[in-house]
């Protein structure tokens, strides 16, 4: 008997992923609104911490690599991912978002990304003593904010309701976009490391990086998104197009941005967000779909199961000396982890604070520096820097080539952003909590909530009415924007 069910069961490492993964999933949707309106936890945190525990690591159930995976899979899984979120953030601004705040956004990505991007570089020399462009790739990797792990926190919970709106579509638009412009950053770096002269090195740069990926990427996507929205109205109104249909065509949409973008050539994040922004910037499709939480719904499978793929792929051995990186250790990453949550947003943000529109207060602008979570964006950037590291191309080889000219670069830039992503994801992830907890204890002892942490006014220190929190529509389909007043 016991032979005969031997041969029935088929315990792999797939399935048992399967498995965990859906028992996850459903566990989180059983208990969803306690966790993220009572507890204050976001499902990134939890979904890395289900795949470090079920990983190699720990129990070893679920092993990407002994389903030979590869880097190219973690490159695909994380462009369909964090191009779904970009798209996903262009569809929920409100409608002509960019035409009102393109200042704020602006100053967020220009000189804030810039400087987070050169401070971080600084750290990361000083530290992990790296050459100076195997610095700026780094500081590349974790210069963007993450989509994915921006809208845990910003959207679809208690505590998202306590922060003006206007920080949150700031933040959001900010997270949608500088994935894409942190390509600049990063082959600004990797045509460095390629010791091609300077003069090449910034015609290379600009043409190719500048103009090609990022200027044309930006307009392809707009046109692909202001097509298709014209497209889908015609079709809604002479009734070619079910409501299945109707709900898919949002997917779809996204994924063609994908397709176009990395077939082309192009900055494929920057691709997704302006198609997503096209399509949606007269507010008709989310108004028409603002009741079927389209995003909540991809939030919940594709980011979840994306982190804790991510915790099962965290390299724990490489944070430790080896012969081809002597200085990364435990203590210099975790230092490194500090001096980068500490200084690549927060100074420069309250420095800037009189110059973006949408921060009001210092309050806000230092709720808005801490809030830069650095997440998938990066895993995909770093296995975009390890495939031109390796072939000159954007197509990885299956694993680190064992001898290459590139050698002490690829196999420093891997752990060392890892370890960065996975102290962000949890730090930033569990921040409200802190948050929450830190405001219920401000407040005078007559006015806290019955429960810790369960107040649902706006947080203190920050505007929130009078043209400073409500002053735009909760879904990019309403049509009071015209209360917006600049």
């Amino acid at each position: 008997m016991g032979s005969w069910l031997s041969k029935q069961l088929e315990p792999t490492s797939a399935h048992f992923t399967y498995l965990i993964l859906s028992i996850f999933l459903l566990a989180y949707a059983f208990f969803s609104d306690f966790i993220r309106n009572r507890l204050h936890l976001s499902e990134p945190p939890l979904a890395t911490a289900v795949g470090i525990l079920f990983g190699p690591r720990v129990l070893d159930v679920i092993d990407p690599a002994s389903w030979g995976w590869s880097d190219s899979i973690t490159q695909e899984a994380t462009r369909i991912v964090v191009s779904f979120q970009v798209f996903s953030v262009g569809v929920q601004l409100p409608k002509a978002y960019f035409s009102r705040h393109w200042p704020s956004v602006a100053m967020m990505l220009l000189p804030v990304m810039t400087y987070g991007w050169l401070v971080t570089a600084g750290f990361v020399y000083a530290i992990m003593k790296t050459d100076w462009p195997t610095a700026l790739i780094i500081s590349a990797c974790l210069t963007p904010t993450d989509p994915v792990l921006a809208a845990a926190v910003l959207q679809g919970s208690k505590f998202s309701g306590r922060v003006p709106r206007r920080l949150r579509h700031m933040l959001s638009a900010e997270s949608g976009c500088n994935d894409g412009t942190s390509f600049p950053f990063l082959y600004a770096g990797l045509l460095m490391s390629m010791g091609t002269s300077t003069g090449e090195i910034i015609k290379s740069w600009f043409l190719s990086t500048i103009l090609w990926q990022c200027a044309l990427g930006l307009l392809v996507g707009l046109a692909l998104g202001h097509f298709a929205n014209r497209g889908l109205r015609i079709a809604e109104s002479r009734k070619w197009i079910d409501p299945a249909s109707f709900l898919s065509f949002y997917l779809l949409l996204a994924l063609l941005s994908v397709g176009v973008g990395a077939s082309l050539g192009l900055d494929d994040f920057l691709v997704a967000f302006g198609a997503g922004t096209g399509f949606a910037w007269d507010g008709w499709f989310a108004n028409k779909t603002k009741e079927t939480h389209l995003g909540d719904i991809l939030d919940l499978l594709l980011n979840s199961s994306t982190f804790v793929y991510f915790g099962a792929i965290i390299p724990w051995s490489q944070f430790v000396p080896r012969d081809i990186s002597p200085d990364i250790t435990i203590g210099r990453l975790i230092g490194l982890l500090i001096l980068i949550l500490l200084f690549r947003r927060l100074p420069i943000v309250l420095l800037l604070k009189p110059l973006i529109p949408d921060i009001r207060t210092y309050r806000e602008a230092l709720f808005c520096g801490h809030f830069g979570p650095m997440g998938l964006g990066g895993l995909f950037l770093v296995i975009e820097a390890r495939a031109q590291l390796e072939t000159g191309e954007s197509i990885p080889l299956p694993h680190p080539p064992e001898h290459h000219p590139n050698k002490k670069t690829i196999e420093t830039v891997w752990p060392v952003v890892c370890f960065i992503l996975l102290g962000s994801t949890f730090i930033h992830g569990c921040s409200v909590a802190g948050i929450s907890v830190a405001s219920h204890f401000q407040r005078h002892k007559d006015e806290r909530a019955p429960l810790l942490a369960q107040e649902d006014e706006g947080l203190e220190g920050m505007v929130h009415e009078g043209g400073g929190g409500e002053s735009e529509p909760s879904v990019s389909g309403d049509e009071d924007v015209s209360l917006y007043k600049p």
